[in-house]
């Protein structure tokens, strides 16, 4: 609790040079202010940058799929046990008990099939954003730069702070023009080879074109 009531005050301090600064017409006239701390809602910047979006919309299209899948498998399992169901009364009880058994297998490694695909899915997201902050970080670290400042703080982990330092539209708008949506750029066209001389063809005598 000391802990956090020192950071607080010390953010309160900070706001209060920063303030005085910007009322001089100081260094905190620009886009992002001089201050030794900031603050960044990495939430909101990897969700609001193209490369989240890009990220998040193929997650989700792959989420709707996994769960058409499901939906089709079920409705497929639902109408195979009908049918089991209906064949019950004309199949020995030993026969019946062999089908039987053989659907709930089928059952339990369609679940999962579709279990494995939802936590394989879960983790290509935990990736995505492990890979979207390790290609930030240098324009993270330029924003840093930019502002003189020693540290950037995750916006949830602070008690309280001033808009003034948070740098997350910033980040954004950094991100979004250094990197893009993170898609690889196209390759330049390799050029063609030379034709290679038909053997066939005999070359001309020196001196004749």
């Amino acid at each position: 609790m000391r802990l956090t009531l020192r950071l607080v005050i010390l953010l309160m301090a900070l706001w209060g040079v920063a303030a005085g600064a910007q009322g001089q017409g100081g260094p905190l006239a620009s886009a992002v202010p001089q201050t030794p701390i900031l603050v960044i809602d990495f939430e909101r910047v990897f969700a609001e940058s193209a490369f989240g979006r890009r990220v998040n919309e193929e997650i989700e299209q792959q989420g709707r799929a996994i769960a058409a899948e499901n939906r089709q498998i079920e409705a497929e399992l639902i109408e195979q046990e009908r049918e089991l169901t209906d064949l019950r009364p004309t199949l020995a009880p030993d026969e019946f008990r062999a089908l039987a058994d053989a659907f709930d297998e089928k059952v339990q490694r369609l679940r999962d099939e579709q279990d494995a695909k939802a936590r394989a899915l879960g983790a290509r997201t935990e990736e995505a954003r492990r890979r979207f902050l390790t290609v930030a970080q240098p324009v993270l670290e330029g924003l840093l730069r930019e502002a003189g400042a020693m540290l950037i703080l995750e916006r949830r982990t602070v008690f309280v702070a001033a808009d003034a330092i948070d740098v997350t539209d910033r980040a954004i708008a950094l991100i979004d023009s250094q990197i893009g949506d993170g898609t690889p750029a196209v390759p330049d066209p390799v050029p063609a080879p030379d034709p290679i001389p038909d053997p066939e063809t005999p070359e001309p005598p020196p001196g004749q074109d």
